[in-house]
Parts: structure tokens; sequence; C-alpha cells
């Protein structure tokens, strides 16, 4: 190519890393107001959106989720833009180093996820559990988004009914939550939730056993995202090294 197509391709390859870096910056501080304003006022972010539909981001504290992907992608998407705007060396491989990053750690999860559920199993149980017996039944929207889940995803707990045991909830009113008891007998004692047989004479499960039931049963969707989002990451490392590569020439 010509020094004049070269320095053509080099301009509309630097507008589009901005134009993509800028949406990115606005989707996370959104992202981030939007977390703030959950964990700070969550009974209010119920009333006007409603109950979430049943999904992962029900079983974590979804304020805090989405405080920390919210803060990533306003880092990820001020690195791009403005390295790429002021051509800077510098930000351009901070951009690159902090999506590689990123990129190696999701890589990590989906092979603890698909190799180690057991330990998956174990590192949400680490976060949840104690979440469940400090704040159901005593914060609101909290119980009101895990009643939900439960009735829905048809599930007690993350992994079963003792999740609850010593739970706020449990310690006030000295039985469990009525879905433990697949809602068909009250009060829900500890025998009975022990006992409650659902669908083919399976024990109750608990959310996290469902929602990998579901996540397996929509693989072929949950795969196409994580391409798409695999993709995009290539991508921006690819033309965040073309720019950083070219500037060594000109």
């Amino acid at each position: 190519l010509s020094p004049g197509a070269k320095m053509g391709c080099f301009t509309f390859i630097k507008v589009m890393m901005i134009l993509f870096n800028l949406a990115i910056f606005l989707g996370g501080g959104t992202l981030l107001g939007v977390g703030i304003w959950v964990a700070v006022d969550d009974q209010s972010f119920v009333e006007v959106f409603g109950t979430l539909s049943s999904s992962v981001l029900q079983v974590v504290y979804v304020g805090y989720f989405l405080i920390v992907i919210g803060s990533i992608l306003l880092i990820i998407g001020f690195l791009g833009c403005y390295g790429a705007q002021k051509e800077s060396k510098c930000l351009l491989m901070m951009f690159f180093s902090v999506v590689l990053i990123i990129f190696i750690a999701e890589i990590a999860a989906a092979v603890v996820a698909l190799v180690y559920t057991g330990l998956a199993e174990s590192l949400l149980t680490a976060v949840v559990t104690p979440l469940l017996k400090e704040k159901y039944g005593k914060d609101e929207s909290f119980t009101h988004i895990w009643n939900s889940t439960m009735e829905k995803v048809k599930c007690c707990g993350l992994n079963n009914y003792t999740d609850f045991t010593d739970s706020a909830f449990h310690l006030q009113n000295k039985v469990y939550p009525d879905a433990c008891c697949d809602f068909k007998q009250t009060p829900c004692t500890e025998q009975l939730a022990a006992s409650t047989n659902v669908t083919h004479g399976c024990l109750l499960q608990g959310c996290f056993d469902q929602i990998l039931e579901e996540i397996k049963t929509n693989s072929g969707v949950v795969g196409g995202v994580a391409a798409g989002i695999a993709a995009l990451e290539i991508a921006a490392m690819v033309v965040s090294m073309y720019l950083y590569c070219h500037l060594d020439q000109k």
C-alpha cells in the first residue's frame, strides 16, 4: 500500500477504536451508576424494575456485581479511547494488557466452571451462603428476589435448605422458607424440608444445580455469547497492537 493509503487505514482504525471504546466507556458508566443505586437503595430499584428474571444475577448481590463490571468497562473504555485519540503508546499498551488479563481470566473461569464444577460451587457457596444467613428475612428486597428466584427455578437455597439454618429468618421464625417445602406444606419445618420431594422423586435441589442445568440446556446460546465476547476482545487487542506498532513507523 502507498503511504497515503496506509495513513488512511490508520486513521480509519483509530476513529473506530475511539468510537468503540467511547461506547464501552459510556456503557461502563451506566452500569456503575446503576450498581451504586442498587447497592445504596436496592428497594427503589426493585420497585421501579420489578423482580429480575431467573438468572445467575439473582444469586449474587446485583449491586456489587454491576459496580465491578462497570468499573472494569470504564477503565477499558478510557484507556482505549484516550490512548487512540492521543496516540499514546503507553495507554495503548495498558489497554492491551488489561484486555489480555481479562481474556485469560475468562478462560480460567470457563475451565474451572467446566472441569472443576465442585470448586466453582465451593467458591460461590463461600460468598453467597453468608449473605443468605445475614440478609434473608432481614433485607426486604434481598428476601423478595430470593423468594421469586426459588419459586420460578423450583429450588431451595444455593445448595439446599441447610443454607438457611441459623439465618436471621430461621432464628426468628423457627422454620425454613416455603420454597424449601415446595410451597405445599406449611409451616416448613426442618423435617419437612429435609424430606420434601418434587418431580421424579428427587430431593428439592439448590439453585446452583438448577441454574447449572439451565446453562447446560442453553449451552448453545451461552457458548455463542462467550465466543462473541472473546472475538471482540481478540479484535480489540489486535487493533490496539496495530496502532501501537504503527506509531513506531510515524
